[in-house]
């Protein structure tokens, strides 16, 4: 009996909201350092290391979020890449025409012209894209802090719903340097790649590949200058 007891104990305090809401409170604390330069680079990094601390201390594998393949590697990339092609083409021709034509400013890309031309710096943006944002940001925002706050809600549709329309407002909000118009944009892609996750019953690997080819097209348009607006 006390063998048991204990056994529940330490699943008690693995599955509680307080462990849940001390991570909230770390997340935080990591934004409010990043916008204070404190830490350097950009949030990602060190939300994936609270991430990692979460999944050990609870005894989560990460292909239990959804790390892994869908089905098989081919459709995995068929997939993901179709998905990050159908992304881009309604950032540039949808959505970015018209909230720059209702806010009266594009998103501020000011930081990424210096690709121009340049050929090495732009394959090196290309690898840096695809280790921090996609890879980066899936796994914290879709893959942790999504489930994070669906756990709060044990796991139903409505807390589900609830952390997809959260967490798509933080990661907008944490893309605040491209100004209003790029915090709703940004806000809205990440409510696609969310919905993307769930679609695809909580897989990464798609919206992984996803947010990987979108990106990567707007740093080759940034390269030839064709990039809208810029």
């Amino acid at each position: 009996m006390e063998i048991q007891s204990t056994r529940e104990h330490g699943r008690s305090w693995r599955d509680s909201k307080w462990l849940a809401l001390v991570e909230f409170v770390l997340v935080v604390f990591v934004y409010v350092a990043r916008q204070h330069h404190i830490l350097k680079v950009s949030a990602t990094p060190y939300l994936f290391v609270v991430a990692w601390i979460s999944h050990r201390l609870r005894r989560v594998q990460w292909k239990q979020i959804g790390f892994t393949r869908y089905r098989n590697w081919a459709t995995t990339l068929l997939l993901g890449i179709a998905c990050g092609l159908g992304l881009e083409l309604f950032d540039l021709f949808g959505k970015q025409p018209l909230l720059t034509r209702f806010l009266g400013k594009p998103p501020d890309l000011s930081g990424f012209p210096v690709v121009r031309g340049n050929l090495k710096f732009t394959l090196v943006m290309i690898a840096f894209i695809w280790i921090l944002a996609a890879f980066g940001e899936e796994l914290v925002y879709r893959g942790y802090l999504m489930n994070r706050v669906a756990d709060l809600g044990r796991g139903t549709r409505t807390a589900w719903i609830v952390s997809l329309f959260l967490i798509s407002a933080v990661f907008g909000i944490s893309h605040y340097q491209q100004g209003l118009t790029g915090i709703i944009e940004e806000g809205s892609d990440g409510l696609i790649l969310g919905l993307m996750y769930l679609a695809f019953r909580r897989n990464l690997a798609i919206p992984i590949a996803a947010h990987g080819v979108c990106d990567t097209i707007d740093i080759v348009l940034l390269f030839l200058g064709k990039y809208p607006g810029l």
